[in-house]
Formats: structure tokens, sequence, C-alpha cells
């Protein structure tokens, strides 16, 4: 019969906290951890600023900018989310996406939060084709950017 798998005290993406048998008070724990997993399932951020709003709504979540200052002072970059009184603080991995509720816009970590700007509108020009063409250039080249299609 093989060995039991030997777990560390939390998870290795997320560092939501795992029990122990014996453990006493599972239900902090187990409580953390959903508290995790609801910010972070299908997750959505009110926006990003870079102090605590003055009196968060249960659930917010904020995207920490690199200013930050106040409670959020030292979390840049991660995403901020008001449960049960408190600010959770959970970094962000690559691979993760979000929806950012203020702009409508969705974002994604890879190496820093990134989204794509908007493509730049052509101007002048000697002839109308020259034009189009550098704009679906430029646009494809923001489409990779953001992960939609493969870079070369």
């Amino acid at each position: 019969m093989p060995d039991p798998i030997q777990f560390s005290s939390v998870s290795p993406r997320y560092s939501l906290p795992l029990l122990f048998a014996g453990q006493a008070q599972k239900e902090v724990f187990v409580n953390e951890a959903l508290s995790l997993a609801d910010t972070l399932m299908h997750c959505a951020i009110d926006g990003e600023a870079s102090t605590p709003p003055v009196a968060p709504l249960e659930g917010e979540c904020w995207l920490i900018n690199a200013s930050a200052s106040g409670e959020w002072a030292g979390n840049a970059g991660k995403l901020a989310s008001w449960q049960s009184g408190q600010w959770l603080f959970i970094a962000p991995k690559d691979g993760m996406r979000l929806l950012d509720r203020s702009t409508g816009q969705e974002r994604r970590y890879w190496n820093g939060w990134k989204f794509p700007p908007a493509p730049v509108s052509p101007t002048g020009g000697a002839t109308v084709d020259s034009e189009a063409r550098a704009a679906i250039l430029d646009l494809i080249s923001k489409l990779k950017e953001s992960g939609l299609f493969p870079t070369d």
C-alpha cells in the first residue's frame, strides 16, 4: 500500500489553508479557504485604486495599484477583497483573468497585470489602403498582446 500524500499547510498556487487530522477550529481554516475561493472564482474587480474605499461593501474587490497606501500599503498588484469586516489580500498568479467592472475590460496576469490598449486610429496618409493595412496590423498586434492570438 502506498504511503499517503503529505501536504504542506497551504495549497501551492493561492495559499489556501489546508486542514490536518485532529486540527482544532477547522471552521476558521475552511472559512478562509472558501473566502479566497469566493474571490477568485469568476474574478471581477470594482476598479483599480491606491487606497481602500471609505465604506466598502461586503464582497467588494479591488486591484491595488503601484502607489498603494494606508491599509493597502505593501500590497501593490494584489487583489483586495472586503470580507467579514477586513481586507483579504490575494497575490496574482500567471494565467489569472479578471473583469474590471469600472471599464468592462478583461485583464490578465502574466508577469504583471496586462490589458490591451485601444488601437490608434489612422490619420492622414496618401492612400486609404495603406492606412487600413496599418490599422489592421496594429489591431492584430494588440490582440496578440491581450493573449487572444499566439505571438510569433
